[in-house]
C-alpha cells in the first residue's frame, strides 16, 4: 500500500499542513498545554523544546508490537521531551531531563532516510507532537530524496483532535497510548489536566481517518489505529473505562496492546501505590476486561514484558479465547 504522505506531498496539500503547523509554532498551541511560547524565537514551553527538534536517538526497534517490527525492525525516532510528565515514566532519562541533541530539518530527513536504506519497515515517531512542524517539514525533504515507508505516529496520547486532524492524508499508521480514565489519576501521575477527555476525543479523530488496522500478506501493519493500554497498579488506568470507551465508540475490532511491562522507575518511589510491579491478578483481570468488551484483536504480554520497551514477549489474542480465560 502506498503512504499517504507520497500523494500528499505531490497534490502540494503537504506543504500547505507544513505551512500551517508552523505557524502554530509562533503562540505554540500544539497540544492541550497551549503554552503560547514563541518557538519560532527558541522560546520554551512545558515541552522545553524551541525552534528545533531535539532527538535522543534513531535505531531498527525489533521491539514493538509483531506487525510494526516485522522481520526487519521499526525504524524509530525517539524526540526528546515530552508534554506529558510521568512520575513513572520508563524513558525519563530523555522524555523529561532531554537527554539529546537538537536537529535541523535537513538531519532528521537524513535520518529517516537512513532508517528506510537499512530495511526498516516504517518510520516510527515517538512523542512526536511537540516536534510535529519539524517532522512536517524534514518529511518534505525525505519524500523529495526518496522516502517510501509508512509513519507510525507513537504518541502518549495527550493530543488536540484538531491538531491531529491537521495530519489526514500524511500519517498512516497511529499508535497511541489510551493511558487513564480519570482525570485525577491523569494529574498525580503524569500532570495532565483532562487527559481523558482530550484522550478519546483524539483517538476518535485518529480511527476516523485511519479505521481499523490493515496489513500486508506478510503481516506488516501499513495503515490503521493500534492502541496501548499500560496496566498500572492498583487500577490507577482504569481499564474497564477504556475497554468499554473502545468497544462502544471505535471499534470492537480496534488492534489493542495489553502491556503488563510497568515497573516502578524516576519518581515512583515517592508514590507508595505505584512503587511495585503490577500482579499476575491484575493483569489478568485487565485481559478480562479486555474480553468482556468483545475486544480480541491485538497482543498480549504475558511474561510481563521487558524493563524498557513492549514488544519481545507480546503474543496475539486469540479471537477464540473463552471471555473467562
Amino acid at each position: 500500500m502506498r503512504p499517504s504522505y507520497l500523494d500528499a506531498y505531490q497534490n502540494s496539500s503537504l506543504r500547505k499542513v507544513t505551512d500551517k503547523a508552523w505557524a502554530l509554532l509562533e503562540s505554540c498551541s500544539l497540544c492541550p498545554r497551549r503554552c503560547g511560547v514563541n518557538r519560532l524565537q527558541d522560546k520554551k514551553g512545558f515541552c522545553k523544546t524551541g525552534l528545533k527538534a531535539r532527538v535522543c536517538s534513531y535505531m531498527s526497534h525489533r521491539g514493538e508490537e509483531p506487525p510494526i517490527s516485522g522481520s526487519k525492525g521499526s525504524g524509530t525516532i525517539f524526540f526528546s521531551h515530552c508534554n506529558m510528565h510521568c512520575v513513572y515514566c520508563q524513558n525519563y532519562e530523555f522524555s523529561q531531563k532531554g537527554e539529546g541533541r537538537e536537529v535541523d530539518s535537513g538531519e532528521l530527513a537524513d535520518m529517516m532516510l537512513e532508517l528506510q536504506a537499512s530495511g526498516c519497515h516504517n518510520i516510527n515517531l515517538v512523542t512526536p507532537t511537540h516536534a510535529m512542524p519539524q517532522i512536517l517539514k524534514s518529511l518534505q525533504s525525505a519524500v523529495k530524496k526518496g522516502l517510501t515507508i509508512p509513519l507510525v505516529y507513537n504518541t502518549g496520547g495527550y493530543e488536540l483532535a484538531q491538531i491531529i486532524g491537521l495530519l489526514e492524508g500524511i500519517v498512516d499508521v497511529y499508535l497511541p497510548d489510551m493511558r487513564y480514565a480519570d482525570n485525577k489519576m491523569a494529574m498525580r501521575y503524569s500532570d495532565a489536566p483532562d487527559y481523558p477527555a482530550y484522550n478519546q476525543e483524539s483517538v476518535r479523530e485518529m480511527h476516523r481517518q485511519v479505521g481499523d488496522a490493515i496489513f500486508s500478506v506478510g503481516g506488516i501493519i501499513e495503515r490503521g489505529l493500534v492502541i496501548r493500554h499500560l496496566v498500572l497498579p492498583a487500577d490507577i488506568s482504569g481499564t474497564e473505562k477504556i475497554m468499554r470507551f473502545i468497544a462502544r465508540e471505535l471499534s470492537p475490532d480496534t488492534y489493542l496492546s495489553l502491556m503488563s511491562q510497568y515497573y516502578p522507575c524516576y519518581q515512583s518511589a515517592d508514590f507508595p501505590e505505584i512503587d511495585r510491579r503490577i500482579s499476575q491478578e491484575e493483569y489478568q483481570k485487565a485481559q478480562n476486561l479486555m474480553h468482556e468488551c468483545g475486544l480480541y484483536n491485538g497482543w498480549t504480554q504475558e511474561s510481563f514484558g521487558l524493563a524498557r520497551f513492549a514488544g519481545i514477549h507480546i503474543k496475539p489474542v486469540a479471537k477464540n479465547e473463552q471471555r473467562d480465560a
